[in-house]
């Protein structure tokens, strides 16, 4: 029985708790354009969750110059507001690159 308050499993939109629940999500986010900022990525993707973390790295070649960048977002998210940030920004362009996102997959340092 639920108590006064509750979702139960329905939710108020036909949402579980579970899927409405904000929880830390790790990002992988590929293709970024070489001027991208940090600052820029916590705007991006706060407007889904609140962000907790943000890591750019840049590869480079022999020389210095950039290859590719990417980062890793900790993004403290519901499962609904994840569908919607993959959905809406996955394979967009935006500053010179297109987006890749996916959930991280479990860091080495972590294992």
């Amino acid at each position: 029985m639920l108590k006064t308050g509750e979702l139960g499993t329905a939710g108020a939109a036909g949402l579980s708790h579970v899927e409405m629940q904000r929880v830390p999500k790790r990002l992988y986010v590929g293709g970024l354009g070489h001027a991208v900022s940090k600052a820029e990525l916590q705007e991006r993707f706060g407007k889904f969750g609140h962000v907790l973390d943000a890591e750019i790295i840049t590869r480079q070649d022999d020389q210095g110059n950039p290859l590719k960048a990417f980062a890793y977002i900790t993004v403290n998210i519901s499962d609904v507001d994840l569908r919607k940030c993959m959905t809406l920004l996955n394979k967009t362009k935006w500053k010179g690159g297109t987006l890749q996102i996916q959930l991280a997959k479990e860091s080495f340092l972590h294992r």
